[in-house]
């Protein structure tokens, strides 16, 4: 079983009932694998989805999946690992976003696959 957490632009196709990503994932979760998001790439999803034409379908289908994921919620811990982060990227060069660095560090807290098309995570192994 693999576990799986979830950038915001891999949570924003889940709200789109015949995209390829969310039946990937409907399917994923059948087999038991289990799927997340974390408060402050919620917080970006629960915005985007929010904005758009389609907000109240978004959000209705948002609320049938909500039961389906696991939300990691950012402590402490993820906040100082989220800065440190950032501090050793930036010194070598690289600019890592608040939001990113924390989504990087729930991942790595709870050992979890970023799924992801954002290439700001490259440089974090």
């Amino acid at each position: 079983m693999a576990n799986y957490l979830l950038d915001t632009n891999h949570a924003s196709p889940l709200v789109t009932l015949h995209h390829r990503l969310r039946q990937r994932v409907l399917d994923e979760i059948r087999n038991r694998h289990s799927f997340g998001v974390c408060a402050p790439a919620l917080s970006e999803f629960l915005f985007g989805i929010g904005v758009l034409l389609r907000a109240v379908q978004n959000r209705q289908e948002w609320d049938n999946l909500r039961p389906r994921l696991t939300i990691y919620q950012v402590g402490e811990a993820d906040a100082e690992m989220a800065a440190d982060l950032q501090i050793t990227l930036r010194r070598r060069g690289i600019q890592l976003e608040t939001v990113d660095a924390l989504i990087a560090a729930v991942a790595i807290r709870y050992d979890l696959t970023l799924l992801t098309t954002d290439g700001d995570f490259l440089p974090i192994t």
